[in-house]
This record gives structure tokens, C-alpha cells and sequence, in this order.
């Protein structure tokens, strides 16, 4: 995959909706909070990935050394693995719906900032195109929004690196898993949160994939501050690895080492 990770983030929400695009951001927002609240039905995930009423509620934020192994497919379900707390907020990742998420992922990929290196720029299909192999396939890749306080604001892929292509590439190793991210809008840029955000999720897949012995990525190398991001959360710069379409930075983060970065 040729991505790379752009560390925007919308802001608070306007009192006033004045806009089409503002409609849909607060749609969403309230969507998701009813899906992880306390208020109406219980959800749990359905076979297409959506809400269902009738199951337990969501946990409440969990502490290190209570996670639980998930098996469920090649990279597991990161809806059951948060929320968990983190110095930006409580954190938890949400499986993408198509229906409910592709407006506000379309726009977040028509950021400037984030079209650059996701090149995903383009009307509602162009985004859609993106996402759908990812739902409707075998579950090497798990698209997913990143929720912090409640309030959707960034877009995850959580992949194994040894069954993607980016395996050619790397001396990959038996269940290395990949994080792809963008933090849409531009309200959390600059602040260290991408840096939280990243250790946090590193620490989730470590936690629940216990035979993974490393979270690896692949920024593009002008992106010198996602780089600096994924140095800030624990990773390594391991190796300059050239991929179809960008000159990539090799970032790494091992389970035996985690204490200590």
C-alpha cells in the first residue's frame, strides 16, 4: 500500500451547521456516540462489521495486562481491543461502515496535506474504491476510524505486513502486522498527538496479538514529520526501502523492546 501518515486533526465542532460537510461531521459524531455510549441499545459487531443491538456494552478503558489474545481472522478485530487511555484522551478504534464513515474519510483524504502522500484525492468513489477491498476481503487489512473523547478523528489500516505486498520489499517476518494513519483536519497538528496515538495502537496490536513480534510502517520519507511521529512512539528507523510510487522510511516497533522506547 503507498501511504504515509498526515498528523491533522479537526477541531471542536461549530455551534452552528452551515455547511453540507458539517452536517455529515456531526452526524457522524453522534452516530458514534450512541454506538460507544451509555445511552440506548447495546451494540455488538454484526458478520458485515456493523452494530447490532443486544450485546454487552462497550468495556469500560482498559489498563495494560488486561488484554485478551484475539484470533478472530489475519489481524484480529481492533474494535474489542480500547478503549484505552492515552495523554490526548481515551482512545478507541471503530471498524469503518461504509455507509455511515465514507463521507468524512473522503473528505479527510481530500486534504491537501493528506492527498499528498495518500493520493486518494477525488469524489466519494475514489475513497470508496479504497475502502472496499479492505471490507469485503479476508481481513489482512481493518479499516478503521480512531475515536478520541468520543469525536471520530483519524483513519486507521491495521494489515498484516507479511501477507501485503510490502512483504517483497522488507525482510518481513511471520505475523508482522502494519499501521496506516491519517489524523483528519488540522486542529490536532503539531500538539504530539499522532506520537500518543501511534504508541497507543502499537501497544493494542502487541497486546492482543501476542505471536506479533513487531508493529512496522512505512511512511514516505518527506514526510519528516510522520517520521518524527513514529520516532516519538517507541519506533525505529530500520531501513530506506523503496516501494511502487514512494521512497519509504522503514519504521519498526519490537515487542521486546517496548519498555524501553
Amino acid at each position: 500500500m503507498h501511504h504515509a501518515d498526515a498528523h491533522t486533526g479537526p477541531g471542536a465542532p461549530p455551534p452552528r451547521v452551515t455547511s453540507g460537510e458539517d452536517t455529515v461531521e456531526l452526524r457522524l459524531t453522534e452516530e458514534l456516540l450512541t454506538l460507544l455510549g451509555d445511552d440506548g441499545p447495546p451494540v455488538e459487531a454484526s458478520p458485515d462489521g456493523g452494530a447490532s443491538p443486544g450485546a454487552t456494552p462497550p468495556p469500560a478503558v482498559r489498563r495494560r495486562g488486561d488484554a485478551r489474545a484475539d484470533t478472530s481472522g489475519p489481524v484480529g478485530d481492533p474494535a474489542t481491543w480500547g478503549p484505552v487511555p492515552t495523554p490526548a484522551g481515551a482512545f478507541r478504534l471503530v471498524r469503518v461502515e461504509l455507509a455511515r464513515d465514507l463521507a468524512v474519510i473522503s473528505r479527510w483524504m481530500n486534504d491537501p496535506a493528506v492527498a499528498a502522500f495518500w493520493e486518494l484525492a477525488g469524489p466519494e468513489p475514489v475513497t470508496a474504491g479504497h475502502l472496499r477491498p479492505q471490507l469485503e476481503g479476508d481481513g489482512r487489512s481493518v479499516p478503521c476510524l480512531g475515536v478520541l473523547d468520543g469525536r471520530p478523528m483519524s483513519y486507521w489500516e491495521i494489515y498484516r505486513a507479511d501477507l501485503d505486498p510490502l512483504a517483497r520489499h522488507y525482510p518481513a517476518r511471520p505475523h508482522d502486522t502494519g499501521v496506516h494513519l491519517l489524523i483528519g483536519g488540522v486542529g490536532n497538528r503539531g500538539r504530539g498527538i499522532g506520537s500518543s496515538l501511534l504508541r497507543a495502537v502499537s501497544d493494542l496490536v502487541l497486546d492482543h496479538r501476542p505471536r506479533c513480534a513487531r508493529v512496522v510502517a512505512e511512511p514516505d520519507l518527506r514526510n519528516t514529520p510522520s517520521v518524527s511521529a513514529f520516532l516519538s512512539a517507541g519506533f525505529r528507523f530500520s531501513a530506506e526501502v523503496e516501494l511502487p510510487g514512494k521512497r519509504a522510511a522503514l519504521m519498526v516497533r519490537d515487542r521486546a523492546h517496548r519498555a524501553q522506547l
